[in-house]
């Protein structure tokens, strides 16, 4: 029996649902694509737990060998060997991949999902049946979302209890901090987010154009877009600390997301950093009398993410709700 067949099937006693039908048909005409978002899933996740077990075990024993006092592990340590370079390979893999993640939903739900469907017809032909145009893309919706957000949230859990780990190697080595864009996505709700919001920016694009490759091409042009407009918008998410120190002091703390830094006159008028800065008698040139910096410190964390989260989230709803309405009036269903 085949996809439509399935899709086909009327409803009677001790058979198959629509609803249901419409379900196992979809996810056997996408069994590919299921079978590879499993296998991600799978590989990210390994990767991400043998760098929790023995590839922290043996980057602390690789680190203890090179004379460190493991108490003061920042002091007088050799440059970390190929365990250490193991064990980063390992979380750069599993924090790529979600990284990636986007691009590829994207993708996939402009062009196959949808593109490819309304294309050939398969779409069209299911609406004469027993599923309506509405309830066709519903479930062209909450299946693949479903899946996405079980498998990315199972990825983000997996890498913050690495990340929060008493052995993880990460901080010891200043690897990577936390608002790195990779680390940031990734420890908190935001991979999810961008799944949805890439999910239903490709279903969009799809109904937009019906075919298979335009679809894809311009869905992961909206997916870079908007993942790029974010990450730019995401220091003034929330508002920042200000911190204002001495000509021969620091700024901000090693574990702060810096926004901007300048110089500060007599006057108390935020100025550039003069292109003289270190020179002797710089300041006194031009006046400046102290630096400040624009920062997020670390307990900002959470509120980055859920202001975050919570574009995504508007942006795939928005893009969810066009869709339905673009469908509506094009087909004139009322179901």
């Amino acid at each position: 029996m085949t996809a439509l067949d399935t899709m086909a099937t009327p409803a009677v006693p001790g058979r198959t649902s629509p609803s249901r039908g419409l379900v196992l048909a979809m996810l056997r005409l996408h069994r590919s694509a299921l079978l590879f978002w499993l296998g991600l899933v799978v590989v990210a996740a390994g990767a991400l737990l043998w760098a929790m077990g023995p590839g922290a075990d043996a980057a602390w024993t690789e680190y203890a060998d090179t004379g460190c006092d493991l108490s003061r592990p920042n002091l007088g340590c050799d440059i970390p060997g190929p365990a250490s370079s193991r064990y980063q390979t390992a979380v750069a893999v599993g924090i790529g991949l979600v990284r990636l993640l986007p691009l590829l939903i994207g993708a996939w739900a402009g062009g196959a999902l949808i593109g490819r469907e309304l294309e050939n017809g398969t779409a069209q032909l299911a609406w004469t049946q027993s599923v309506g145009p509405l309830r066709w893309l519903t479930a062209k919706l909450a299946v693949p979302a479903l899946l996405l957000v079980a498998g990315t949230l199972t990825l983000t859990l997996l890498h913050r209890m690495l990340w929060s780990s008493d052995r993880a190697p990460l901080g010891v080595m200043s690897w990577r901090a936390w608002y790195d864009d990779g680390t940031f996505e990734i420890n908190g709700t935001i991979a999810a987010a961008q799944a949805l919001a890439a999910l239903a920016l490709g279903v969009l694009v799809g109904l937009l154009l019906r075919r298979t490759l335009p679809a894809l091409g311009v869905a992961v042009l909206a997916v870079v877009s908007l993942v790029y407009v974010i990450d730019e918008l995401r220091p003034h998410l929330w508002p920042v600390k200000t911190v204002v120190r001495g000509l021969d002091e620091g700024t901000a703390g090693s574990d702060s997301m810096i926004v901007e830094t300048g110089a500060l006159s007599a006057s108390g008028a935020r100025v550039p950093i003069p292109a003289c800065s270190g020179e002797p008698g710089c300041e006194a040139r031009t006046g400046i009398t102290h630096y400040y910096a624009d920062y997020h410190p670390a307990s900002h964390f959470w509120p980055l993410q859920l202001m975050e989260t919570g574009l995504l989230l508007t942006v795939a709803a928005l893009a969810a709700a066009t869709a339905f309405v673009l469908l509506r009036r094009r087909t004139g269903a009322a179901v």
